[in-house]
This record gives structure tokens, C-alpha cells and sequence, in this order.
């Protein structure tokens, strides 16, 4: 990691995933689903989850907007978006809640566990 990498995971205040991360734990994961069954089992995930609240949803732009009470507060986006039939994009947005800047990381870190949650209900798609 160099220094423009150890920069944007510890001294700012948002992360978000994309295809090409330098960092593989924040590239887009890619579910064996349909954009409808995806939507659902996050939405349903965040519902259910302790410490979220969801804001919005907009099933037409696939996009499900939550705050996240965890260690610190978070306002995480969720944008799901098929890209072919039973490959749909799940791509996570998390910006910290905090007086400063910075959040040491957390953001950063909080989209693996996210996705790990994910997981465990829709099936991930190997490159």
C-alpha cells in the first residue's frame, strides 16, 4: 500500500467500492441474483439489522440510502444494478458521521464487513 492508498483509507472520512479498487475487499461484488431478489435481501438485511434505520429507497435507480449506528454513526448507500441476466452489481458507499475529516479507517473497513453479511444471503460470483 502505498502512500495515496494509506491516505485515502485512514485520513478521510468516506469509502466506496468501484471495479477497479486498488483495495480487492472494496472492488463491486457481482451476485448470481436478479436486480429485484437483490434489492429485496439487502433492503431486508438493513431492515432487520440492529442499528440501521432506512432513509430512502428507490427501487427504479436501485438505491437503498441508510444510517448506520455501529461503533460510529455512518450513512451508507447501497446501489444495486443488473448487468446482465443473474449478474447484478452490489456497490456500497459508507461516509462517517465525525466532527473531523477522518475516521481512522472505519469507513474503509466497514464495507468488507458489509459485504460479508451479504454473503451469507445471495450467492457471490467468482471472476
Amino acid at each position: 500500500m502505498g502512500l495515496k492508498e494509506s491516505f485515502e483509507k485512514y485520513v478521510n472520512n468516506h469509502s466506496e467500492t468501484k471495479d477497479k479498487h486498488w483495495d480487492e475487499q472494496l472492488q463491486t461484488h457481482y451476485f448470481k441474483t436478479t436486480k429485484d431478489r437483490a434489492f429485496q435481501t439487502v433492503e431486508s438485511y438493513f431492515r432487520d439489522k440492529q442499528g440501521c434505520e432506512i432513509v430512502a429507497t428507490s427501487k427504479e435507480h436501485g438505491e437503498i440510502s441508510v444510517n448506520f449506528k455501529g461503533r460510529k454513526k455512518a450513512f451508507v448507500i447501497a446501489t444495486i444494478i443488473m448487468v446482465r441476466p443473474f449478474r447484478t452489481a452490489v456497490d456500497l458507499s459508507v461516509t462517517t458521521e465525525s466532527v473531523l475529516p477522518l475516521d481512522f479507517g472505519y469507513s474503509h473497513k466497514l464495507i468488507p464487513k458489509l459485504y460479508d453479511e451479504l454473503k451469507k444471503e445471495m450467492t457471490l460470483l467468482q471472476e
